[in-house]
């Protein structure tokens, strides 16, 4: 049984399943190992006193702190360590969780604020052979990998264009979708970026930009505003047919390409083939991971290199922003 330690403990650490079923697929930290069997969380930190009792009480959490400062006292030995606490508590909460020596860190993305803080975080925990995982959560997905695995393939023929829909600001969000397209697309490179809006963060705006992914594939970054409905989704035109990933990943819409049924000699897109996404299952999926990597090896499909790969690009697109 592998003991853990849960940083934070709003909604992504188990707020998000604090009233669902038990039967439900989790979809935070505190469900997944819970549900996994193979985790016992055996602490959490949270400053927040009605907040940590409340998550004690739903997770039967046996330890609660108000800091980590309060952890390192107690002497306490965990083999993961789940970082959910706000983003600008997230490289100082890593740092000191480098102190406890567990096996690995699990952590809530983005990594830090800044790429250079996240270069060296990633770069410490290396050197102290520690794994660590970031929740870039669709690499977790078992019908996005297999789609990244399809486009290697040839599957879909040549990937001509791709269009995604993000809000929440380009960091904070827009960094998922960054990841998205490096993993389904390869490097990506900043052409153009336009006016942004402060929906969500007064420090992250959402941006709109175009950019070019390996083999000249162009990609458009579009944005919405988070103060209508939360947006994340993405539309791939193949030279086979479209792939859309909706509803933040919970329902695909495909449409192969086929002979047109009115026009004789052209081909023209089929109907729509929908089917559920794979993004609910992917913190299960995280958890298992992790699980069977720090049993038997292997490597994590989400870490900090991939994690800097797409903050380098976010903090790209808002320099170009600034510079405008």
């Amino acid at each position: 049984m592998l003991n853990v330690l849960i940083v934070g403990c709003g909604n992504i650490a188990g707020g998000f399943d604090q009233d669902r079923p038990q039967s439900d697929t989790p979809f935070t930290h505190a469900g997944a190992y819970t549900r996994h069997g193979g985790f016992t969380v055996t602490a959490c930190v949270e400053p927040d006193a009605v907040r940590r009792e409340a998550f004690m009480r739903r997770w039967a959490v046996p330890r609660g702190f108000s800091s980590m400062q309060e952890v390192l006292q107690a002497g306490l030995h965990f083999d993961v360590v789940s970082i959910c606490s706000p983003t600008a508590a997230h490289g100082d909460d890593a740092l000191t969780a480098l102190q406890l020596h567990p096996r690995l860190i699990f952590c809530e993305k983005p990594l830090t604020t800044s790429a250079a803080d996240t270069a060296v975080l990633t770069a410490r925990c290396a050197e102290a052979g520690m794994l660590l995982a970031v929740n870039y959560i669709r690499r977790w997905d078992p019908e996005v990998m297999q789609l990244a695995q399809q486009l290697r393939n040839g599957v879909w023929g040549a990937v001509r264009a791709a269009s995604g829909w993000y809000n929440k600001g380009v960091l904070n969000n827009g960094s998922h979708m960054i990841d998205l397209l490096y993993l389904l697309l390869g490097e990506l490179e900043v052409c153009h970026v336009g006016p942004g809006m402060h929906d969500l963060l007064p420090d992250d705006p959402s941006l709109p930009a175009l950019l070019r992914a390996a083999g000249d594939i162009p990609v458009q970054l579009n944005c919405g505003h988070a103060g209508d409905y939360s947006l994340f989704e993405l539309q791939l035109v193949t030279e086979r047919g479209v792939i859309a990933i909706e509803e933040g990943g919970l329902q695909w819409r495909l449409r192969p390409a086929v002979e047109s049924p009115n026009f004789r000699g052209y081909r023209s897109l089929g109907a729509d083939q929908r089917r559920p996404g794979g993004v609910g299952q992917a913190m299960l999926a995280a958890v298992g991971q992790i699980h069977d990597v720090l049993h038997q090896g292997g490597t994590l499909s989400s870490t900090g290199e991939n994690a800097l790969q797409a903050q380098r690009i976010c903090e790209a697109l808002r320099g170009r922003a600034l510079a405008t």
